[in-house]
């Protein structure tokens, strides 16, 4: 017996009836000889973590634009920290860690530079029906390994593609909005859980906001330090899922789910759509739509750049130019984005 069959026997012996066994796999999309080692779905933490596109999301902006500072969060370290309060949540719950793991670290894959801003652009400049999470799909299906794609299980995929919740519901009515696998499902709460908590320690050290602006109900409800919300959140929702009618029902206490809502409410008010958040979304969209045209006029470049990111291998000719100048445009980090900017539309001094 393999190490790999070794741990999927103990899977099977202590994990929750509602996990999602490794060995119960849907599979990949290409079969492959499973590792002696490793699991299907440590397989695919690997391949997400070694890939180009993580990589790249440390520096991609989670709310504030190419900031200087150390100590605000890039998309990698909101990735790590929903990895970590996703894993915390299934290891309570007796759900697979490794596949939890797997969806939290390839979920913002496909977020573009300047965070929600540049998806924004997109959304104007290239299709309304672009998203984010749409994008970190097609990264792991289409863009990575040369065009190959990481040939990632379909739960995997399936978490990655359903772990955005919008504006909508932090946990929705609509069943099609979620992942088949609680795993999936827990993913979708921590990346609510984490950007709630560290967008409001961001904001408030930026000045954006003061810490006594925020509403007294959401402090005395979640906690005034980022690991007292953090534990408040986590514990709310392993005390409050249940089983029922032979399903594991992910619920959060009412009311900690009121404070939630409330404080997105009140970042959405305060923070994404403030003043200085908003001109920082005007700079990003005057660079990225300009780019996106300079692109779709220079085919050569646009080859080299394609080259340079290693999107793609030759697969770009067989879609049009667009969509090719999209995946480009959202493959950037913010700081690529703006020295390639500055590049092409910046004059050269004469030395």
């Amino acid at each position: 017996m393999s190490i790999r069959e070794e741990y999927e026997q103990r899977e099977k012996k202590f994990m929750s009836p509602f996990a999602c066994l490794s060995s119960n796999s849907r599979g990949r999309t290409v079969a492959e000889e499973p590792c002696s080692v490793r699991t299907a779905f440590q397989v695919d933490r690997d391949r997400i973590v070694f890939s180009n596109g993580f990589r790249r999301l440390k520096h991609k902006t989670q709310v504030f634009l190419a900031p200087l500072g150390d100590d605000y969060r890039t998309r990698l370290t909101h990735t790590l920290e929903v990895a970590q309060m996703a894993r915390v949540m299934a290891r309570a719950l007796f759900l697979n860690e490794d596949l939890v793991e797997a969806i939290a670290l390839g979920h913002d894959l496909g977020h573009t530079p300047f965070g929600h801003s540049g998806e924004t652009v997109l959304k104007e400049i290239y299709s309304a029906d672009f998203s984010h999470n749409e994008q970190s799909l097609r990264v792991v299906e289409v863009l990575e390994n040369n065009g190959c794609g990481l040939n990632l299980t379909a739960e995997v995929r399936d978490g990655i593609l359903k772990h955005s919740k919008g504006y909508g519901k932090i946990l929705p009515d609509d069943p099609a909005e979620l992942a088949f696998t609680y795993e999936g499902r827990i993913v979708r709460i921590a990346d609510i859980m984490a950007y709630l908590n560290h967008d409001l320690e961001d904001a408030v050290r930026s000045g954006v906001i003061r810490s006594e602006q925020v509403p007294e109900f959401c402090s005395r409800v979640l906690g005034r330090t980022h690991s007292d919300r953090a534990a408040t959140m986590i514990r709310a929702l392993i005390a409050s899922s249940q089983v029922t009618a032979q399903e594991l029902n992910l619920k959060i206490d009412d009311e900690v789910y009121s404070a939630m809502t409330a404080l997105r409410q009140f970042l959405y008010d305060n923070v994404y759509r403030s003043p200085r958040v908003h001109q920082d979304f005007e700079k990003a969209k005057k660079m990225l739509s300009e780019l996106y045209a300079y692109f779709l006029e220079n085919e050569e470049l646009l080859r080299l750049q394609l080259m340079k990111l290693q999107i793609f291998g030759s697969n770009h000719d067989r879609q049009p130019k667009e969509r090719t100048v999209c995946d480009l445009i959202a493959s950037m980090t913010d700081r690529y984005a703006i020295n390639l900017y500055q590049k092409i539309f910046f004059p050269s001094p004469v030395v």
